[in-house]
């Protein structure tokens, strides 16, 4: 390559770098070396890749006892001496669930919180033109001060999200806020004709007093839709918030599954006429209410919030997921018709709220307070320590995810007792704050009980096993209709409901199981969500339902189903190579774009009764059986995506079992059975 070839290439890249501004994003996630901290043989270290947990064997084995302390990360950073003069943070996305972080033998500072993002500023603790020794201890021990005390989850430690190291000019808009953007887009007032939004940006200089110029840009692509600009004298040392209005004609609206547009909005800090500093944020513009006889309703139009539940780890990883991982699972609910998602228990990955955001998922979003469900100890302890943490924790999910159109619901809590110290005046406070925080989204909870403290949140949802813990589907319908009569001002949704269910567990008599047992069959978590879902579907007042679970997942002290340390709930199995028969149910109901058929069952290949029931899920108005070539008759779908052919003979031996239907194109699904 010649001089000129360099040259250009050289003002080319002054170009880009002076356009796109001075910050840099840097990934830190490789090459860490990770010992626990009870392991003090210098040799004892391993090389790690991050995101990382240390419990990916012990907590996924069932081990009710896995590895509960300190680990220690150590890597070597450079700093180049070009960062002179400018600023350095190192950002963690997520780790659990204390970290306490050292650069050169120096405590740079402690968070305290497993899902949430945190950062800390060290540009006065690094060397320039050096290699910079960084220290992360993390803790995952109980703590009575940290959310969650307890949980039907697995507390993996480690750092299990990417960490980031930000370089910036003296003057930035400020990544300090609890580790936000430092911009906040209110939407004060949108609807078809207009919006309003006001821009809230942090702004940090720890440089010299001087005079910037402050810019932001709507943009739809590169078309330009909104601009303000203002200029702002910083004194030295000085953090100020500077509000900018902007207004948008004619919105093109966020609006869901059907519709997920979002604008681009870019801040820009200007000094000198150059860029020095830029932070782009997502701008869904939308508008929603909940009415407690008619549900949810986005941009107008009354909108059923089909979703599930997701909680963040998966086999052989656990909670160390990488964005890929996170793809996959967005891909399912899509592919199954899901419109909402409840992310539980706590706040997930930011790459889960931006795919949630891109395709349209309502997202209900909520922080680590978590009661005991069936299980021993609670979720609250009435400890000032206790009481600050849950508030950080809180002002952590708002600031961090405020931009996101998808999030519609702060959650508060899950299944707290309200004997012994009573989280009800606690609540309170958390609901006080989180609109403080943010004015323009309503709160909600989740409850498996009675009493005051589903009353406090603006909604409400509960958590129900009508015919898994006792019970039949038809007491869920009773239930429900009777709260909403006594309470019509009440915004009521279901926030759990489900069955267990292995793959490997097949019967072809349909018999309620002991939850408890090692025998979760699968046809009966079939039936369970299909008389469920009849009993949701005819109640236009719930605001929202989420079934329990999208995914198995791990729970260490679990001792049932198919395996020890696992909650079998799932529609998919924990790897995410296996739909389960539910799982087929509601793609059948939710997503009717995508001509489908499946036959039920055909994992059960070897049946013990000569007369059988079959079941089909389509898309399809009917669908007709066959076996061993004969047809069983065609039949209408019912209301529910289902068909179904009773008393039907096989031979003994092997049967083939088809069935075919007709929805924009010829659609089949078949298996061999055999009678013994």
């Amino acid at each position: 390559m010649n001089r000129v070839s360099l040259l250009l290439i050289g003002i080319l890249w002054f170009q880009v770098y002076v356009v796109f501004g001075q910050r840099k994003d840097i990934l830190l996630n490789k090459n860490w070396k990770f010992r626990f901290s009870h392991q003090v043989d210098k040799n004892s270290s391993r090389r790690v890749d991050l995101p990382h947990t240390w419990n990916t064997e012990d907590a996924l084995s069932g081990k009710t006892d896995y590895k509960r302390g300190i680990g220690n990360y150590e890597k070597s950073l450079y700093i180049e001496p070009e960062w002179e003069g400018k600023r350095l943070f190192l950002r963690f996305e997520g780790a659990n669930s204390v970290a306490n972080v050292f650069v050169n033998h120096r405590h740079v500072g402690e968070h305290r919180g497993g899902y949430g993002a945190f950062i800390f500023e060290i540009t006065d603790f690094v060397k320039y033109g050096e290699q910079n020794p960084v220290l992360v201890r993390v803790n995952n021990g109980e703590q009575l001060d940290v959310m969650p005390l307890v949980g039907d989850f697995n507390f993996y430690g480690g750092i299990y999200r990417n960490v980031h190291l930000l370089v910036t000019e003296k003057v930035c808009v400020s990544p300090l806020d609890y580790a936000s953007s430092g911009v906040y887009l209110e939407q004060q007032v949108v609807n078809e004709k207009e919006a309003e939004v006001l821009a809230r940006i942090h702004l940090s200089n720890k440089g010299e007093a001087q005079e910037i110029g402050l810019r932001v840009v709507v943009k739809d692509n590169h078309r330009v839709i909104s601009q303000e600009e203002k200029n702002i004298y910083l004194n030295q040392g000085e953090d100020s918030q500077e509000s900018i209005a902007l207004h948008i004609s004619h919105p093109h609206l966020w609006n869901g599954r059907e519709d997920p547009f979002m604008y681009d909005v870019e801040v820009e800090v200007i000094r000198g006429g150059r860029v020095t500093d830029r932070v782009v944020q997502p701008l869904g513009l939308r508008y929603y209410r909940t009415d407690p006889a008619e549900g949810f309703f986005l941009n107008g139009k009354h909108l059923a919030l089909r979703g599930v539940c997701r909680h963040q780890d998966r086999a052989g990883v656990g909670n160390a997921l990488s964005r890929e991982h996170h793809e996959e699972d967005v891909a399912l609910l899509l592919e199954m018709g899901a419109n909402a998602v409840r992310l539980a228990h706590y706040p997930h990955a930011t790459e889960v709220y931006d795919l949630m955001d891109k395709y349209g998922i309502v997202v209900w979003a909520e922080i680590p307070f978590v009661g005991p469900g069936g299980y021993a100890d609670k979720g609250f302890v009435d400890l000032p320590s206790f009481r600050y943490n849950g508030k950080e924790q809180l002002k952590e999910l708002i600031r961090q995810h405020y931009n996101h159109p998808s999030v519609c619901f702060w959650g508060l809590f899950n299944e707290l007792k309200e004997y012994g110290d009573n989280p009800v005046e606690y609540v309170k406070e958390l609901n006080e704050l989180a609109h403080a925080e943010d004015p323009t989204r309503p709160t909600t909870s989740a409850s498996n009980q009675g009493g005051a403290l589903n009353l406090i949140t603006d909604h409400i949802a509960w958590n129900r096993y009508d015919g898994w813990y006792g019970g039949t589907p038809a007491n869920l319908g009773k239930w429900l209709d009777r709260t909403h009569q006594s309470n019509p001002e009440l915004k009521i949704g279901i926030s759990e409901y489900g069955a267990g269910a292995s793959i490997y567990h097949q019967q072809d008599t349909l018999v309620q199981t002991n939850p408890g047992s090692w025998w979760h069959p699968e046809n009966w978590q079939t039936w369970y969500h299909m008389e469920n879902w009849k009993v949701i579907a005819a109640r236009p007042y719930i605001w929202g339902t989420f079934v329990w679970n999208m995914f198995d997942f791990g729970a260490a002290h679990r001792t049932e189903g198919e395996r020890p340390g696992i909650n079998d709930k799932g529609l998919v199995t924990f790897d995410r190579k296996v739909r389960k028969d539910a799982f087929y149910f509601y793609k059948a109901n939710w997503n009717k774009k995508e001509p489908m058929l499946y036959l039920a069952e055909k994992r059960n290949r070897h049946r013990l009764h000569p007369l059988q029931h079959f079941i089909a899920f389509t898309t399809a108005r009917e669908a007709e059986l066959f076996v061993n070539g004969k047809s069983c008759g065609k039949h209408k779908t019912d209301s529910y995506a289902t068909v179904e052919w009773k008393d039907i003979p096989l031979k003994t031996g092997e049967n083939h079992i088809k069935v075919v239907a007709t929805d924009k194109r010829p659609l089949k699904d078949e298996v061999i059975v055999y009678l013994e």
